[in-house]
């Protein structure tokens, strides 16, 4: 069950575990999207691939509260908005925050329990928080299964 509407959502949208979107109209999935148990707040505008895979628990947040040149401390209630990018052939493990203004290349992972900001480039296996590389997956290899058409 998903709470919450999305602009643009391809075929294959599979919902495992509850999920939310909250700011759907600012959001696009691709085909055979793969949700377990996600929490999206979208209103800063969120790009998700085709063959994308979450653990549980994770979380997209593409907006924040103004806090530099604020008119109330901590924060005041403006909202500042960076979109997210997610690629095709993506997996986020379990309990990844993915912060505003992501963007994570094709065929990326991002290990357990890691905290995203900024970029992860394409075919990159990162974890941590701050999330970073790690290492590389086999390019040749994951051409060839993108080429079979081989998507879980």
């Amino acid at each position: 069950m998903v709470r919450g509407q999305v602009a643009e959502c391809g075929p294959g949208l599979r919902v495992n575990f509850p999920s939310e979107v909250n700011g759907g109209r600012f959001v696009r999935l691709g085909s055979n999207v793969n949700f377990n148990g996600m929490l999206i707040y979208g209103g800063g505008g969120l790009t998700i691939g085709d063959n994308f895979h979450s653990g549980r628990d994770c979380r997209i947040i593409t907006e924040n509260h103004r806090y530099e040149g604020a008119e109330a401390l901590p924060y005041d209630g403006h909202k500042v908005k960076r979109p997210v990018v997610v690629g095709d052939n993506v997996w986020l493990g379990d309990s990844v925050i993915l912060l505003p203004g992501t963007t994570i290349g094709d065929g990326a992972v991002i290990g357990a329990g890691s905290v995203v900001t900024g970029t992860i480039a394409a075919l990159s296996v990162a974890a941590g928080n701050p999330a970073r590389e790690i290492k590389q997956r086999d390019s040749e290899e994951y051409e060839r299964l993108v080429g079979e058409r081989r998507f879980h």
